[in-house]
This record gives structure tokens, C-alpha cells and sequence, in this order.
């Protein structure tokens, strides 16, 4: 019975799970910036810590007094770099306290014991928290580890707090678990996602030919709300996606892109292999014709000296790629493909099967996907967040 999975308890979802690099509330978005390129997560936590080095001189007990506050990815550095304040000195904005970045709404960071169970963390995810932060066990001695706090870092990364190591547990482990234990839903598992009443129609959405800039409060509410935002036609058929899972792999430069390009245009920058030679000298081109030459010298994007454009008949100021052709998701085509790399939307139908869209998102790592008719017509997306509501009425 389904029941059966209450018996689990969180730290048996935190087998295996690498320690959480942390930043402390004094350290800089530069600081953020260099952290996150250097991670193998695409999210630095944030934690808020007394000074446990005075403590131990005094024998007192360090106690539980250091508290994640935040996250912030590489996503948060990029639209913070695209606020009209810090397009003119980029360099400047780099040096705020990382508190500019970190995401104003409550809750998205919690701490849960790994005593906890697996209902009380899927009741917390629903009520809007993203990452649940869970104490696991360390090889390191305990004079490691007291070592850290008695020096403990002010502005590098680091991975003890309180005298432990953490991990994250997001809605994409929960999900993982529940696909592993599948069986016991049957045959909800089974059962479409629109018979299930899963999809939302609530979606974010911008036209291909619009300035990728407006784009930017949308792209920061799909980061908060974990989906993304759709790249529509003049008939609202989608062609195409700007994902903050996407832009969270990207570095800081795609700012620049951002301010210069249009959706449809930064789909393509955004895309595998790097950005195309025209559209670099683009971004380029209008960098200058916006007086933005700060940022132009602090990212750098320029190619290398000697290249030479793949396509020299476009100028910088006409280049702007076509839509591709619609009909582009014809239903011999398979749904669950990925057609044109990272820039490119996951799809599926509304006749899918629960288990066939946990699956396919898991295989993509995406916490959504999005809905389409057979005539291409977006119906809507269905999440991670969905889904388990899906099972947490199981339960």
C-alpha cells in the first residue's frame, strides 16, 4: 500500500547526496558569482552565523545558531545585472552585499531534521518551499570539523554549520523517490494528467520578436514559481522556451544578451555550443549604441581576434533569426524529445500518463513540462508541484 512510504523518513532521501557549499550573509554577489562558477550545483545557500570562535574560547556551547536564509543561482546575478541602475557599471553592482540577490519571498529555504517524515517534507514543498536543507552524517573527525569554527570563513565557501554538514532535498528528489516506489499508486500512476486535473493554464509567456529586457521580471517569477517562460508566435504556438534552468548553466556575460536581443534571438545565444559569431557582434554592436560600454569591457564579448562570422552577408543591426516553421512539433515527431537542444521546450500531451511526464521531466531535469495539443496549441504546463499534489491526496 501506498501508506507503506510513510514509514520513510527524510535522511533516507539524503543517501548519497553531496554537502551543500555555503556562503555566508557577509559575502558579496561577486563572491556569489565565483562560488557558483565553481560548483557543481547550480545553487549557493546563504546562511546567517554568529562568530562561533569566541564561543568555543569560552567553552560555551556553539549550539544551533547558524540558519540558512536563502539560495541564490547564477539566474539571480543575471537579472540583477539587467536592472537599469547597474547596466551602466556592472563591476560596481558586483560588489553589493549578496543580500541584493537573495529572493524576497519567505519560505522557499527550509530546515527539516532527517528524522522527519516523508509526508511532513511533502506538505512543506506544497506549501511553497524549494529546497528543504537536511543535516547528514560526515566521515570528517569532529576536530575537522571544530577546526572550521574556530576559523570560520567570512566571505568563501564553506560546508559546516553548527558543527555538521548539510545537503539540499528539492521537489525533483521527492519526485525520484515517489517514481522509484510507483507501483504502489496504481493506477493513478496510470491515469492522464488531464483526467488527473494537473495542468494550469497559468502560464508566463513573451512573443519571439519582443526585446528579450521585458522578459526579465518573467524570467525571475519562473525561477521563484521553478517553471519557465514561453516563447510564443504571433498565434501563440509555442516555439520555444527562456528556462531558468537553462540560464542557471550560463555565466553572468548573458546579461549582456539580454539587454540587446530579442526572445527569440537570446533562445539561440542561450542555446548549446555558445552563442553564434553574428549574434556576439550584435550584442556587441548595441552595447555601444546604448552607451553601455561598461558593461561591454566587463563581459567581455567580444570573439576572439581573427574570427570571422559563419554568416558575413548579416549586419549587426538587421540580424534576427526567422521562427522556425509551425507545425514544428508534428505528432510524428516524438513529444518527449528535446529537438533543438537547451533552448528548446519539453513537451507532452494532455493524454499523457502521470508516470510517463514524471519520467520524461526527471529525464530532462526540469521541474515541468509543458502541454500541447495535437495541433500544436499550447494548452499549459503541469509540475513537479502538481504532482505531488497528486499523490499527497494518495497518501
Amino acid at each position: 500500500m501506498a501508506v507503506s512510504l510513510l514509514a520513510h523518513v527524510v535522511s533516507d532521501l539524503c543517501l548519497g547526496k553531496p554537502p551543500l557549499r555555503s556562503l555566508p550573509i557577509s559575502a558579496t554577489v561577486a563572491d556569489a558569482l565565483a562560488a557558483l562558477k565553481t560548483s557543481d550545483d547550480n545553487f549557493i545557500s546563504v546562511w546567517d552565523c554568529v562568530d562561533h570562535s569566541a564561543k568555543i574560547r569560552s567553552g560555551d556551547d556553539v549550539g544551533d545558531e547558524c540558519r540558512c536564509v536563502g539560495k541564490v543561482c547564477m539566474v539571480d546575478v543575471i537579472c540583477y545585472l539587467c536592472k537599469d541602475e547597474n547596466l551602466l557599471s556592472p563591476a560596481a553592482a558586483l560588489k553589493a552585499p549578496v543580500s541584493a540577490i537573495l529572493p524576497k519571498i519567505p519560505g522557499l529555504v527550509r530546515h527539516l531534521e532527517p528524522s522527519s517524515s516523508l509526508l511532513e517534507a511533502i506538505d512543506l514543498i506544497l506549501q511553497g518551499t524549494q529546497n528543504l536543507v537536511v543535516p547528514i552524517q560526515t566521515k570528517l573527525s569532529s576536530y575537522l570539523r571544530r577546526k572550521q569554527l574556530q576559523k570560520p570563513s567570512t566571505t568563501g565557501p564553506t560546508t559546516f554549520h553548527n558543527g555538521r554538514e548539510y545537503c539540499w532535498l528539492t521537489q525533483e528528489d521527492v519526485i525520484r523517490f515517489l517514481l522509484n516506489s510507483i507501483g504502489l499508486f496504481s493506477p493513478i500512476a496510470a491515469f492522464s494528467i488531464d483526467a488527473l486535473g494537473i495542468i494550469t493554464d497559468e502560464i508566463l509567456a513573451i512573443d519571439y520578436y519582443s526585446p528579450a529586457s521585458t522578459a526579465v521580471g518573467a524570467i525571475s517569477r519562473s525561477l521563484a514559481e521553478q517553471k519557465s517562460v514561453a516563447v510564443v508566435d504571433s498565434d501563440g504556438g509555442l516555439i520555444g522556451e527562456i528556462s531558468p534552468f537553462t540560464l542557471a548553466c550560463c555565466d553572468e556575460t548573458v546579461a549582456a544578451a539580454i539587454t540587446t536581443l530579442s526572445s527569440g534571438d537570446l533562445m539561440a545565444y542561450i542555446d548549446c555550443g555558445g552563442p553564434p559569431e553574428d549574434l556576439v557582434r550584435v550584442v556587441k554592436s548595441r552595447l555601444k549604441e546604448k552607451n553601455l560600454e561598461g558593461m561591454l569591457e566587463h563581459f567581455n564579448v567580444l570573439p576572439p581576434s581573427g574570427t570571422s562570422s559563419s554568416s558575413s552577408s548579416s549586419s549587426d543591426e538587421e540580424f534576427s533569426l526567422s521562427p522556425p516553421r509551425p507545425g514544428r512539433y508534428s505528432r510524428s515527431m516524438s513529444y518527449s524529445a528535446r529537438m533543438v537542444r537547451r533552448a528548446e521546450a519539453i513537451v507532452c500531451h494532455p493524454k499523457s500518463s502521470l508516470v510517463a511526464v514524471m519520467i520524461q521531466a526527471i529525464a530532462h531535469r526540469v521541474n515541468y513540462v509543458w502541454v500541447m495539443e495535437d495541433d500544436c496549441c499550447l494548452v499549459g504546463i503541469v509540475t513537479f508541484c502538481n504532482m505531488l499534489k497528486v499523490f499527497r491526496e494518495h497518501l
